[in-house]
């Protein structure tokens, strides 16, 4: 499975990218069939605190799935959307 970082607007440190790449890298024992993870990091420019958006896109034989998480840090954000797929993972 090949993950892709990708930071918009900032250069993202090394520790957050080893960070995204175990966490996601963990979902591939629920779904052997996804093939790809590319993740946006993206900073909102408003005084909102949870401004630190993650977008990652799973693709998984044929299909891909997409989710969206605005947090306070990027780790958050990471952490809500492998929880959200995995439960997803089960179902393709």
């Amino acid at each position: 499975m090949d993950i892709k970082i990708n930071a918009v607007g900032f250069s993202a440190s090394a520790q957050l990218e080893d960070f995204i790449q175990k966490k996601l890298a963990k979902l591939e024992k629920y779904n052997d069939a996804i093939l790809s993870v590319e993740v946006a990091l993206k900073l909102e420019k408003d005084d909102n605190l949870e401004n630190k958006v993650a977008e990652v896109n799973v693709s998984i034989k044929g299909q891909d799935v997409f989710a969206k998480k605005n947090a306070k840090k990027f780790e958050e954000a990471i952490d809500e959307l492998y929880l959200k797929f995995k439960a997803l993972a089960f179902k393709y």
